[in-house]
C-alpha cells in the first residue's frame, strides 16, 4: 500500500562554511532515480574537479535505495555522517554532495564527522523540507450552477484544481488528499442533491 505522505527537499541549492581553513560546500538536489542521483554527483565532481573530496549520500523511495561514498576520506567519517543527516531529517528522493577543499590542517576523525554532518545539515535546511501528500486525481462534469460551489468545496477538503474546461458544462480535474476523499464525496453528494459524481482517474503525490 502506498504511503499517505513522505518528506523530501523542495529546491536544488547549496551552502558552505569553513573549518580550520578547510572549506566545506554542501549541495543538495531533489532526485527520483539512481541515474538522476549519479548524474548530480558527477556534475558536482566535474564542477569541483580540483577539490580534495566530493563526498555524497542519497536516499530514494523507489526501491528503498540508500547510497554513500567517503571519496577518499577515512572510512565512516564522511559518507555515513551525510547519510545519517538525511535519515534523521526523514527525507528521501534527494541527494547531497559535500565538496571539501583541504586547508592544510587535519581535523581528525571526530572533526571530519562533525564537519560533514554540519555541511549536510546546512544543505538540507537551505533546500527546504516539504511534505508530499498522496492525492486522488479526480475528474467530473457539472453544470454552471453547481460549478459555482465546487472550487470552495475542493479547497475545504485540502484539494487543488488542476484543469477546467468550459463548454456546455464544466469539466474539472482536481486533486483530493486520499484521507479526505470519502468525506469530500459525501459532501459533494449533499451539495449537488445527488447529481454530482467525481471519478478517480489516478493518484499522485503533491506538495502539501
Amino acid at each position: 500500500m502506498a504511503e499517505m505522505s513522505y518528506l523530501t527537499i523542495e529546491n536544488e541549492t547549496s551552502d558552505s562554511f569553513v573549518e580550520k581553513r578547510s572549506e566545506f560546500i554542501g549541495y543538495i538536489k531533489p532526485v527520483k532515480t539512481n541515474e538522476e542521483a549519479v548524474s548530480f554527483v558527477n556534475e558536482i565532481k566535474a564542477k569541483h574537479w580540483d577539490a580534495k573530496h566530493n563526498v555524497y549520500a542519497y536516499i530514494l523511495r523507489d526501491g528503498q535505495i540508500k547510497r554513500y561514498s567517503d571519496d577518499g576520506e577515512p572510512q565512516g567519517t564522511a559518507g555515513v555522517p551525510v547519510l545519517d543527516v538525511l535519515q534523521k531529517a526523514g527525507v528521501c528522493d534527494c541527494c547531497v554532495v559535500v565538496t571539501r577543499y583541504f586547508g592544510g590542517i587535519l581535523l581528525g576523525g571526530g572533526g571530519l564527522v562533525r564537519a560533514y554532518s554540519h555541511a549536510a545539515s546546512l544543505a538540507v535546511n537551505a533546500g527546504g523540507v516539504i511534505t508530499m501528500e498522496l492525492c486522488n486525481l479526480c475528474s467530473m462534469s457539472c453544470d454552471y450552477t453547481l460549478y459555482g460551489k465546487i472550487p470552495s468545496l475542493i479547497s475545504d477538503h485540502g484539494g487543488k484544481i488542476k484543469d477546467q474546461v468550459f463548454e456546455d458544462d464544466v469539466k474539472l480535474s482536481f486533486l483530493i488528499p486520499v484521507p479526505n476523499y470519502e468525506k469530500f464525496t459525501e459532501d459533494l453528494t449533499n451539495l449537488s442533491l445527488g447529481k454530482g459524481f467525481a471519478d478517480i482517474i489516478g493518484t499522485e503525490y503533491v506538495k502539501a
